[in-house]
């Protein structure tokens, strides 16, 4: 009798043992690697190639943080730069030239009230490091505690910037409406809509029997990210301005997605000419490493040495690496190339959005742009919103995926597709990108039931 040969089981590609691992060993918290299972193994620009050896275009870019992409040669060369110098690279809060360089650039780019006499302070290396610390200096300096803050927004994941955010429970920060057209509040948006909000602020500051005492500060973000990509109105922006300023009320804004040259202009504020008092800073100033400062007045100013310190604040790779792609940004005019280029990509969607039902609206600035998808089957309310369709929406980012194409979900509901691509993007590369997510929502479109079991939702004009 011949005896078989026995061939071994062909092992598993080595991708799928990095990703099964990653379930075993990381904690339940862990957010991106659930929805985008991919092993990210070279990187240049808008592409990313994984492991499996395909090609994904990035419009998650580090959740804003690569404003230049993937390994920008400018980047890379000032850290090789300092790397050969022989620089320490570890310094606490030690002057150096690395770190002089960086707030040069830094205070070039400010909104010129605010450049001429600024003081910066070096927090740990995350947003939401400098977002406490922001909230500690204007409680410092005012002598009062209480903080305004607003719907729908989000300032980071540790205690005080949790309280300030939308999805808060049990907390003392009074919360304020934002400005949201397609859900207002008061069921009017437009100009209206961001009137009455701003007059509802003002209400509470002012009415003796509101409960709200005046507070240490208000804090807001010029385009709500994680919120849904919603942008502030102008006006409603220069009307916080101005209710604050009348009571002496810090007003801290939350650039950390919005800034250097994402919404069009360097600094999201610039859009309104508001001069903030504090200016919360981390993303894409650390160039794609860990970086995080507050900017403010000098009249604010009033801590006392070690009253706010951590031991990474002094990066100097981070601080080489940002220095460089903030000049890129503001010698090449990348900013206003985003807001250029952030308008056609927004007709393109808005364009979308006319043939399918599914999209309840689009919006953003600059190239942070947002698609909301929403229950067709389901009745619209007075402002003819309907409910958020997160199933639809994760069913699109998988789909995005298959494509090629890495998306990030936002919004109330996880039902906003939001799109972050770098501002080195070609106009090609942008036609690509909205082209793969077109098709991805056509194709989640077929497949996915509405989220009470209705049938699946179909393009405008065309039968169920």
């Amino acid at each position: 009798m011949a005896l078989t040969e026995t061939v071994p089981a062909a092992a598993p590609p080595a991708h799928e043992g990095i990703l099964r691992r990653q379930s075993l060993r990381e904690s339940a918290a862990r957010t991106y690697a659930r929805s985008l299972p991919i092993v990210p193994v070279r990187a240049r620009g808008l592409t990313i190639e994984g492991a499996d050896g395909r090609r994904y275009l990035d419009c998650l870019s580090g959740a804003g943080t690569l404003a230049l992409g993937h390994n920008h040669p400018v980047v890379l060369e000032a850290i090789r730069t300092v790397l050969d110098s022989g620089a320490p690279l570890h310094v606490l809060d030690l002057a150096t030239p690395v770190k002089d360089a960086f707030t040069t650039e830094l205070f070039a780019t400010l909104p010129g009230k605010l450049a001429e006499t600024a003081r910066i302070q070096f927090c740990g290396p995350a947003g939401t490091d400098a977002v406490e610390a922001a909230f500690k200096l204007v409680r410092t300096a005012t002598g009062r505690d209480g903080l305004m803050a607003f719907s729908g927004a989000y300032h980071g994941m540790t205690a005080e910037a949790l309280a300030a955010s939308g999805g808060a429970q049990h907390t003392s920060v009074v919360r304020l409406p934002y400005p949201y057209d397609y859900r207002c509040p008061f069921q009017t948006g437009g100009e209206r809509g961001a009137e009455l909000a701003a007059r509802w602020t003002r209400s509470l500051l002012d009415d003796p029997k509101s409960g709200v005492p005046t507070p240490a500060g208000m804090i807001l973000e010029p385009v709500q990210g994680e919120g849904g990509v919603i942008p502030a109105p102008d006006g409603w922006l220069r009307r916080m301005r101005e209710i604050t300023a009348a009571r002496q009320i810090p007003l801290i804004v939350d650039e950390v997605q919005t800034g250097v040259g994402r919404t069009g202009a360097f600094w999201a504020v610039d859009h309104s000419g508001v001069v903030p008092d504090v200016i919360v800073l981390s993303k894409a100033i650390g160039g794609s490493l860990p970086l995080a400062v507050i900017v403010y007045r000098e009249e604010l100013d009033a801590w006392q040495p070690g009253a706010h310190a951590g031991t990474f604040r002094g990066n100097q790779l981070a601080m080489a690496a940002g220095a460089a792609t903030l000049a890129y940004v503001r010698t090449n005019g990348l900013d206003r190339r985003a807001g250029e280029l952030g308008a056609r990509m927004l007709d393109r969607l808005t364009a979308l959005a006319a043939a399918h039902d599914c999209i309840g609206d689009v919006r953003g600035r600059g190239l942070m742009l947002g698609v909301e998808l929403v229950d067709r089957s389901a009745d619209a309310d007075a402002m003819g919103a309907r409910p958020a369709d997160p199933r639809l929406a994760a069913a699109v980012q998988h789909a995005c995926l298959e494509r090629g194409l890495i998306v990030e979900l936002g919004g109330r509901h996880s039902a906003v597709v939001r799109l972050l691509p770098p501002l080195t993007i070609t106009d090609e590369q942008a036609e690509a990108i909205l082209d793969r997510l077109a098709d991805a929502i056509a194709a989640a479109v077929r497949t996915t039931p509405g989220p009470t079991g209705s049938s699946p939702t179909t393009m405008r004009g065309t039968s169920p």
